[in-house]
């Protein structure tokens, strides 16, 4: 059986507040980043992830063995989520899921930009053949 965790992460990284979203499901890894501007309150992120978590979009998967997983003693738990909430920053596995993210936007606007202008040099070819065209329509 799969086991879903998700986690937020919010920080400062000037001059906003950031948040990364990171979900593992099985073996697959994703992370999401969110720009919050100024310092977002509790009930905010809340809305966020309650309304829209649909709309996030997460970054493709990245294949990570799944941990094996055993009881842990609640005193140790407790602890090393504390741990958790003493770091800052986000760990290197979702850094690597951004910048893949981010290349894959880079790759699709450099597409995307290229198809445009094409599109607009053979808008412009056009016209031009249109206008010699019509200049010579008497002769």
């Amino acid at each position: 059986m799969n086991k879903t965790v998700s986690q937020l992460t919010v920080y400062f990284e000037d001059p906003f507040w950031v948040g990364v979203c990171e979900r593992s499901c099985g073996e697959n890894y994703e992370v999401c980043r969110i720009v919050f501007g100024a310092e977002p309150k509790d009930f905010q992120v809340y809305d966020l992830l309650v309304k829209h978590w649909s709309r996030m979009r997460f970054s493709s998967g990245i294949a990570v063995e799944e941990a094996q997983e055993r009881k842990i003693n609640p005193k140790h738990m407790q602890r090393a989520a504390n741990r958790q909430m003493q770091q800052c920053g986000i760990g290197t596995k979702a850094q690597q899921a951004l910048k893949q993210q981010q290349e894959q936007g880079r790759q699709a606007r450099k597409i995307r930009t290229r198809e445009q202008q094409e599109a607009e040099k053979e808008r412009q070819f056009a016209l031009h053949e249109q206008k010699r065209r019509e200049k010579h329509r008497g002769h």
